[in-house]
């Protein structure tokens, strides 16, 4: 994380701290750093920190509790948001019946559509923060890293169709995404080498929502897909 603070626009800033959460893997009920440590961390100002964590705040990632701190959400957390996220108990059973083969055929089913309201839809702000995080994916010091950034990746492509279902049908589908089994996925390198494929499919599906072509984004998405199926299980 950086340790420079510095002005951010608000979208990155949100990215930014969702990430950390990923990142450091913290569950419902976990508590976050105190904002100074935060602000440290993220590199970022103070008053920016406070306007990202009112924005995961209001979709309902993190509650604050005045005198205890902030801490991860999950849906008990917020009865708001409980009749329209996965419970822990549903997500558990449908991870476990579902296959990594029907888990892609979903995101066939949904992703390339939502990447094609996307170049219809999405305003500068949103085009901007879809390349930046594009952008962040090339610089991944680790795997891990590179995958937080590649679920900012495709949920920046989400919030560019500005259209909460479609946005909340992919986070459900990627709250399932990461509780199927997957296996041991073998990785020669310690991070992704320069010329990973996955990074010139996501110039190529940024560049047709940028351009406002809707078939153009939902064939390039639908190629990407194929090509991440093919690298898990030699072709679909």
């Amino acid at each position: 994380m950086l340790a420079r603070r510095e002005p951010l626009e608000d979208v990155e800033a949100v990215s930014r701290l969702r990430a950390y959460v990923a990142e450091k893997g913290l569950k419902s009920g976990a508590r976050l750093p105190a904002e100074r440590e935060l602000t440290d961390q993220l590199g970022m100002t103070r008053n920016t920190l406070r306007k990202a964590l009112e924005s995961l705040e209001r979709e309902g990632t993190i509650w604050r509790h005045v005198g205890k701190g902030t801490f991860v959400s999950g849906p008990a957390d917020n009865p708001e948001l409980a009749g329209t996220l996965l419970s822990g108990t549903l997500l558990s059973e449908i991870s476990q019946q579902i296959t990594p083969f029907r888990m892609m055929r979903a995101r066939f089913a949904i992703e390339p559509a939502i990447a094609k309201e996307a170049a219809i839809n999405a305003s500068s702000a949103a085009l901007t923060h879809m390349k930046v995080a594009m952008e962040r994916t090339r610089s991944a010091s680790s795997w891990q890293a590179y995958e937080v950034e590649d679920d900012i990746f495709h949920r920046a492509i989400a919030e560019a169709s500005d259209n909460l279902l479609l946005l909340a049908l992919h986070d459900q589908l990627n709250l399932v995404r990461r509780a199927v089994a997957w296996g041991n996925v073998k990785r020669q390198n310690a991070k992704p080498p320069a010329d990973h494929s996955s990074f010139i499919e996501h110039e190529r599906i940024a560049e047709a929502i940028c351009a406002r072509d809707p078939h153009a984004a939902y064939e390039a998405m639908s190629n990407h897909l194929h090509s991440v199926s093919k690298r898990l299980f030699g072709g679909t």
